[in-house]
Parts: structure tokens; C-alpha cells; sequence
């Protein structure tokens, strides 16, 4: 089977663990922690990082440090994974949803802006897929507005907006380092701010708000959110391929979109211009009309072929614990792309004879497809009154 993202663990990894189990130093806290911590802020030009238990946990603590609460409101992309909106629902605040934009899929400033109410506290736009969001205008529109800018960039690790690491934009920036991501800790995340005092509060909210360093005094309700040393060691050895890892993952994309260019019914994802795409996971939207059958037909075809392929996630506003978040408003653009988005395996570790193979599979889908529907219009028209 062809998987969709799997791990490649071909650096130090087996050292650094070695070293941690050498050591006796396994769980929270250690040394690894703190130089993943050091070198992931210093890869991004920011004054400090802290890592955390997983993505949706750096999403959680960003949102708590910030002050975003019960009350407030948080405007988010209708297309995304759900743990995007599910921190914002931990604080006590309200998600609201806006639609995304039909060129780079990511948070659209038009719908922001219609979302805006006076109880809006934060937008929390989403790299989709590794594609930044439109930060220039996401930003102005915060600064007119006197709002928050956390970024989920949990599936843009390396991807740039201008010449900005993406999660460097906002006033926080929050990373995954799940099993599928370009790197991976097994299971992680990375908190990104500026300010020495939010990225202070994370630490501490992080570690229980553990107040004194002996005795077990706590400052407030904190959480049990810290990255072990073991999975930092994974995290120290990801980071430093990491630019060999995203070439690749666009390398891939570049030979799909070559083999797949021309085919009637296909459309490649594409990358705004300014921005740095770490091609994450390469996509396709399937015209079920063109291509010969739609996007479950598609997965399911390939399925058969040996090769895994997911479509897009589901829009928010379908979720039951937020369709209230929607508030009547239609999400064309997402219930769209949800309708007809395919993402092709897209591992660093395939190899060019692989990525063929699923790009001629995807082909074959269609050819089959579309053969299958003309032979039925021709049974149809040869039976007796079906010709015109």
C-alpha cells in the first residue's frame, strides 16, 4: 500500500533516542526538550518556543495566554480539521465560521470581515494543507479591528508567507508534530510568539502552572500539556532534515502536476504568488462530470490499486457541535472543494517510480470511468425509442 504521509526517520533519530534511554531521561523536561525548543525558535526568528503534548494542546495554551475566553468570539475557517475550532470551544469562547477563498483554500479577509461583531476577540487562520493564508490583508483587518492573530500552522512547517516563516505572523503560531506531518514527534506541538511574557504564560500553563520549583505550589488551573524528552529527541533529529524534507514533498508536487497536467476533469492545486508552499500533501479537485466519476470514486478506485488517498476535510459547518457556529450563513467555496478534493500520497519517502504510479492510477480512474459511462449511453441509445 502507498500511504498517504507516513514518517521517513532516517537522520539521528535512533541516536537521540538511544541517548535518552541511555540516560534514564524519558518523560518531561531534559535536554532535548530545551534544545528543540532552542533551534526551532531560532530556525524561525523568534525569542523562545515551547513545545507541547500536540497541536490542538499549543492551540489550547496560545488561546488561554492571549486571554481569549467565555464571551468572546473567534473567527475561523469553515475548511480545516476540527481541532482548529475545538480550542476555541476549551476557553469558553465561540467559533465563527467564515469561508475560505477559491484559489488558496485558506481563510477568506472578505468573509472576516462580514463575521466581525463586537464581541470578536481573535482570528485564527488556517495554512491549509501547507499553503499560507492571505496573513497581509488577515493582518490589517486585526489592526483596524484591535484583534488577536493566532495562526494554526500546524501543516505549514517551512512554508513561507513573503519572507516570513508562517506562525510568525500572528501574535501566536502553533505547530503539530502528529505521525503524518513533514516532521514528527510521534505526536506534538510547538507554540510561536514574540512576546517573552505570552511565551512565559504557555510554559507555565503547560507545566501544571507549577509556581515554585520544589515545592507543589500552582498558580492557577494549568495543564499537563509538556512534550516528553524522548519525543523531543525524535523532534531534534526531524528538524534537522527538515529542509530536505520539504524540497521533497515539492518535488513530488511538481511530477504530479506535470503527469496530471491537460487531464479533462482535474485541477493541481496551485500556490498564490509571494508565498513559499511546503506542499504538505499535493491535491487535486475532481470535476465528476469531466473526470468520469467524483472524488469518492476516485479514492475508492485508487483504493483498489493499493494506494491510499483521503479527501478533504470536512467543513465545519456539517460538524454537529458546530453548526450553530454557522449561523445561517452559506459556505460555498468549502462545501465545494470538500465536494470534490482528493490528497494523493505524498511522503518524502516515495520515490519518483511511486509517484508515477499514482498519478498513471489516478489517470487509469478516469480513462475506466469515463468508458464505463459510454458504454452505457450506448446500451441505452441502441434499445428501442433510446436513439434520437
Amino acid at each position: 500500500m502507498i500511504r498517504l504521509s507516513e514518517p521517513c526517520l532516517g537522520g539521528n533519530e535512533w541516536r537521540y533516542v538511544k541517548e535518552c534511554l541511555d540516560t534514564n531521561w524519558v518523560s518531561s523536561g531534559g535536554p532535548f526538550v530545551e534544545r528543540f525548543e532552542r533551534e526551532f525558535a531560532r530556525r524561525h526568528g523568534t525569542p523562545g518556543a515551547v513545545a507541547t503534548a500536540s497541536g490542538t494542546a499549543a492551540l489550547h495554551v496560545a488561546l488561554v495566554a492571549l486571554g481569549v475566553g467565555p464571551g468572546d468570539e473567534v473567527i475561523v475557517p469553515d475548511l480545516t480539521f476540527i481541532a482548529t475550532a475545538n480550542p476555541v470551544a476549551y476557553v469558553g469562547a465561540t467559533p465563527v465560521l467564515a469561508d475560505v477563498e477559491e484559489e488558496t483554500w485558506t481563510l477568506s479577509p472578505q468573509a472576516v470581515e462580514k463575521a466581525i461583531t463586537r464581541r470578536t476577540r481573535a482570528i485564527l487562520p488556517v495554512h491549509l494543507f501547507g499553503h499560507p493564508a492571505p496573513m497581509a490583508p488577515l493582518l490589517d483587518i486585526a489592526r483596524r479591528h484591535g484583534l488577536l492573530v493566532v495562526e494554526d500552522a500546524t501543516e505549514a512547517l517551512g512554508s513561507l508567507y513573503g519572507d516570513r516563516p508562517v506562525g510568525t505572523l500572528g501574535d501566536a503560531g502553533c505547530f503539530s508534530f502528529n505521525g503524518n506531518k513533514i516532521v514528527t514527534t510521534g505526536g506534538g506541538g510547538m507554540v510561536l510568539a514574540r512576546d517573552a511574557g505570552v511565551l512565559q504564560r504557555v510554559r507555565s500553563l503547560t507545566t501544571q502552572a507549577r509556581s515554585h520549583p520544589l515545592e507543589y505550589l500552582h498558580a492557577e488551573v494549568g495543564f499537563n500539556y509538556r512534550l516528553t524528552n524522548l519525543q523531543a529527541a525524535l523532534g531534534v533529529a526531524q528538524l534537522e532534515q527538515l529542509d530536505g524534507f520539504v524540497a521533497r514533498r515539492r518535488e513530488i508536487a511538481g511530477r504530479y502536476r506535470d503527469r496530471l497536467h491537460g487531464e479533462p476533469g482535474l485541477r493541481f492545486a496551485t500556490a498564490a504568488p509571494g508565498i513559499f508552499h511546503n506542499w504538505w500533501l499535493s491535491s487535486v479537485l475532481v470535476d465528476a462530470h469531466e473526470f468520469g466519476t467524483d472524488r469518492s470514486g476516485v479514492i475508492e478506485g485508487l483504493g483498489r490499486r493499493g494506494i491510499e488517498a483521503r479527501p478533504f476535510f470536512a467543513p465545519l459547518h456539517v460538524q454537529p457541535p458546530y453548526r450553530t457556529a454557522a449561523r445561517g450563513s452559506a459556505f460555498p467555496v468549502s462545501t465545494r472543494l470538500h465536494a470534490n478534493g482528493v490528497n494523493l500520497p505524498s511522503s518524502v519517502s516515495l520515490d519518483d517510480r511511486q509517484v508515477a504510479e499514482v498519478a498513471d492510477a489516478l489517470l487509469e480512474v478516469g480513462r475506466a470511468a469515463r468508458a464505463r459511462r459510454a458504454a452505457a449511453a450506448q446500451r441505452v441509445s441502441r434499445k428501442p425509442g433510446g436513439g434520437a
